[in-house]
């Protein structure tokens, strides 16, 4: 499930095997893409970065070009060798981006955009994003003020919420709630400073430690699997995300699951650890 240390991490995978290199060519299944690719090609024009913004991923190119696309829950990027052979089939392609290098290939991503500069700068939903988790120059100060103005909604909800803060899916909501003891279901306005504060640190803290290993230099790669609870064991990656039924690592408690919010996202939980 894509969320922000995901995005994260593929950013950091193209710009390692795209930028710098001339795109040599350029195919979609998108009809909105292929129209613009018709009266302004890709094809001939330089990578210059990709970057993500929160759960947006950005692929700049030379010509003033940017191609913006979300990945909701089931996109992917992936890269390949020319000439290697792909892991999905082709009827989940959405996007190539080849180079003499690599080829990068977008399954099943169901948002995707040419933008200019301007059009990003002026970009509603890009521009309404919180402070992005895994940016270098996050604002802590500003995500809990942001928090703090949300003060009746539930915590599920309020972690979910990109204008709040950018880059907590489905998965981190639980994680994070549950590394920080709070019942999910309780309101932003029920904390203190100091929890809210907290919680921002743990958020931030949880993403972060899911994006170190792919950040050295190298050969594109797309690190590990998502990891909340430090253990080794690959079966114990999770501390309750995915376990209703099962024991709370920490204290052997039945782990609870409820939909919760407008667009009834499961949420998981311990009601011994989280009171």
């Amino acid at each position: 499930m894509p969320e922000g240390d995901t995005i994260f991490r593929t950013a950091h995978t193209l710009q390692l095997a795209l930028a710098g290199h001339v795109v040599t060519g350029f195919e979609t299944v998108l009809p909105a893409l292929a129209r613009v690719h018709h009266d302004q090609p890709v094809t001939g024009r330089t990578v210059t970065a990709v970057r993500s913004a929160g759960k947006h991923l950005l692929i700049e190119l030379t010509g003033d070009l940017v191609l913006r696309t979300h990945m909701r829950m089931s996109g992917s990027w992936h890269i390949y060798r020319p000439g290697e052979r792909w892991r999905r089939g082709r009827q989940a392609m959405r996007i190539v981006i080849a180079t003499s290098e690599y080829v990068a290939v977008a399954f099943d991503v169901p948002v995707a955009e040419f933008l200019s500069s301007h059009d990003l700068e002026r970009h509603g939903e890009l521009n309404a994003l919180g402070p992005d988790l895994l940016d270098e120059e996050f604002d802590a100060s500003e995500a809990v003020r942001r928090l703090h103005a949300a003060a009746t909604a539930p915590l599920g909800d309020a972690l979910l919420n990109q204008r709040l803060l950018a880059g907590v899916g489905n998965v981190f909501k639980s994680e994070v709630l549950f590394v920080c003891r709070l019942d999910p279901f309780r309101t932003v306005g029920s904390l203190d400073e100091a929890q809210v504060t907290e919680l921002v640190k743990a958020a931030r803290r949880l993403l972060r430690d899911n994006v170190v290993q792919p950040l050295g230099s190298g050969e594109p790669t797309w690190g590990g699997a998502r990891r909340t609870t430090r253990s080794l064991n690959p079966a114990a990656r999770l501390w309750v995300y995915g376990r209703g039924g099962k024991p709370c690592r920490r204290c052997g408690t039945a782990i609870e699951y409820r939909k919760q919010g407008p667009d009834a996202r499961g949420t998981y939980w311990c009601p011994k650890c989280q009171k």
